[in-house]
Formats: C-alpha cells, structure tokens, sequence
C-alpha cells in the first residue's frame, strides 16, 4: 500500500512543469520596444575637433550632422559632399523631413567662409533649425 502512494507521489513531482513560452514572448516583447523607441545619437563621421565654448548646450533631437574638417572638407552623414551640393541636399533632406533641424560640426582649424557658406546653403534651402556644434569646457 504505501509503495503505490509514493508511486503517485512521485509521478505527481515529476509532471509539474512550469511553462517559459510565455516568459519568453514577453521578453522578446519588451526587447523590440525598448530598441523600437530608443533614440540614437548621430555623429558626425568624421573627427572634428569642436571649439569651445562656455554657453554650448546638449540639444535633444538632430535629425541630420554636417561636419566641416580641419581641411575644409564637408560631410554630410559621414559621406564627402561638395559645398555646392549642400542646398540640394538640404532641400531634399526638408522634403522627407519637414520640421528637420540640422547641426554643424566644425573643426575649430577650419576656415571660417566654408562654414558661412554650409550655414548660408541651410538657410537657403529652407532649414529653420540650425545649430553650431561646440563642447562644454571641462
């Protein structure tokens, strides 16, 4: 007699399982919103050396980085662009993002007049929201 209750006892502990699938599915879940909603700082691609500058302050949300080397050289997202291509760019940049606001980054060696004539290009092209790249003095 007691040889059959420890058989039920014992086929009992060995079919409680507990189910993961669901944990699982919750965690992928989670997983794909937090990536879905993160946003990603952009950089500009190339090294740039900002100036500095004891007003400089973080902004949120860049939707496009245009970097101006030491050499004068001028990229858009990482890729080398002519000045005189910058318009065009930004006009089509508006066109799939109207409210976009752009930043240069400038390498502090760079020759002022290239960086007045990417800001001049901006405006040109219709872009509201410009901002000079620089670092907060440490």
């Amino acid at each position: 007699m007691n040889s059959i209750r420890y058989g039920r006892l014992r086929q009992r502990r060995q079919t409680t399982e507990l189910n993961m699938a669901p944990l699982m599915d919750m965690i992928f879940i989670l997983l794909i919103f937090f990536i879905a909603t993160t946003s990603f700082v952009k950089e500009a691609g190339v090294d740039v050396k900002r100036p500095v500058a004891k007003t400089a302050v973080s902004k949120e949300k860049t939707n496009m980085v245009i970097a101006i080397t030491a050499e004068d050289l001028v990229y858009i997202e990482g890729r080398p662009v002519d000045v005189r291509s910058v318009r065009a760019r930004m006009e089509r940049f508006l066109a799939e993002i109207p409210e976009g606001s752009v930043v240069i980054a400038a390498d502090r060696l760079s020759h002022n007049g290239i960086v007045v004539m990417v800001l001049d290009a901006c405006r040109m092209a219709g872009v509201q929201n410009i901002s000079v790249a620089a670092r907060k003095p440490e």
